[in-house]
Formats: structure tokens, C-alpha cells, sequence
């Protein structure tokens, strides 16, 4: 009889755990995870997905004395294997970059940088329907968001145009998304 309970309760548990990974995916009727019914974007929470998403890549940002910053790529489960395919971002796929001062230091194989506290993060969310076109921080199928560490709750990112294009434009012919720095897509 208790077996019977046991097995009952993992399919329940089967069932939920499916059901919540379509929800992030944009099936069932529900977009995205991180957006609201305006438009609005929240930071995912970064140690879950430094532990749970795909890791893109890394961007080393060089300073006067060495590199200044780094900025390591993730996106949720699934979106790698479904670029690969296409060769396009899906629906409601989520690029997470999370950027973090850099420390130098003299080591064995020389002048060594890591990462060191976070200074902010910058979200994309892919949407091809074009569902927020009132929203200025909807544009170019994506919606662009920037957390400070200081305030992990408010997007300080107003305007893509303003904000976010000036960054972006060199990466128009790849959907904005500097893909070069992501060998995971190719492979």
C-alpha cells in the first residue's frame, strides 16, 4: 500500500517538475518567467542560474592595467540545442550576463585575473511576436533590462534605444547577441 503512495506522489512530482520547465520555456500561455503582463523584466536569481543554465561564454573587459572586468554568458536549459538547430534565439529564451569587477594577481603562469564582487547584470528576453510594442525597453525582438548589485530589483535600464543600442549595434547580423564569444553554439 505504501508503495503505491510513493509512486503516486514521484509521478505528481514528475508531472509538476514538467509542467514548470514548459512554463519557462513560453508553452502552456504564460511568455516568460522573468516578465510581467506590461513588459516588465526581473533579474533571474543569479545563484540558480550559475548552478541550473547553460554557460555561453566569458568576455574579458581590459582596463589600463590589466582586465577590469568579467562577464560570464548563461541561458536556460534547452536554448543551446535550439540555436544550433535554427541558427536563431526561441521564443522567450533568456541570455543572462552577469558582470563582476575583476582582482589581479602574480601567479605561476603569470598575471592572473577572477572574478571578484558583482557590479550588475544585463538580461535579454528573445520575443519574435513583438508583444510589448509600447514598452521602450522592447525592441529588435528582444527585451533588454540592466541590474545594479546595489538594486537587484529594479531594471535601471528606461529606453533600448538609449541604454541598450549604442552596445548592440555592432551585432545587428547576429540578432544583437555578440554570438562570436560563444563557441557553445557552434559546437
Amino acid at each position: 500500500m505504501m508503495w503505491k503512495f510513493a509512486s503516486r506522489l514521484a509521478l505528481v512530482g514528475s508531472v509538476i517538475a514538467v509542467g514548470a520547465f514548459a512554463v519557462a520555456r513560453g508553452e502552456g500561455g504564460m511568455f516568460s518567467p522573468y516578465v510581467d503582463g506590461s513588459g516588465g523584466i526581473t533579474l533571474p536569481d543569479p545563484a540558480s542560474v550559475r548552478a541550473r543554465w547553460s554557460y555561453l561564454g566569458i568576455w574579458a573587459v581590459q582596463g589600463e592595467e590589466g582586465v577590469d572586468e568579467l562577464h560570464a554568458v548563461y541561458t536556460q536549459p534547452g536554448t543551446i540545442d535550439a540555436f544550433r538547430k535554427t541558427g536563431e534565439f526561441p521564443d522567450s529564451a533568456v541570455l543572462m550576463k552577469e558582470v563582476r569587477k575583476a582582482t589581479h594577481g602574480a601567479m605561476t603562469t603569470g598575471d592572473i585575473a577572477w572574478n571578484d564582487e558583482e557590479v550588475l547584470w544585463f538580461v535579454m528576453v528573445k520575443d519574435r511576436k513583438g508583444r510589448f510594442p509600447d514598452n521602450p525597453i522592447w525592441a529588435k525582438e528582444w527585451g533588454w533590462a540592466l541590474f545594479l548589485a546595489e538594486d537587484r530589483e529594479t531594471n535601471a535600464a528606461t529606453d533600448f534605444r538609449v541604454d541598450c543600442m549604442g552596445c548592440h549595434v555592432p551585432a545587428k547580423t547576429t540578432e544583437w547577441v555578440y554570438t562570436q564569444g560563444y563557441p557553445v553554439l557552434r559546437d
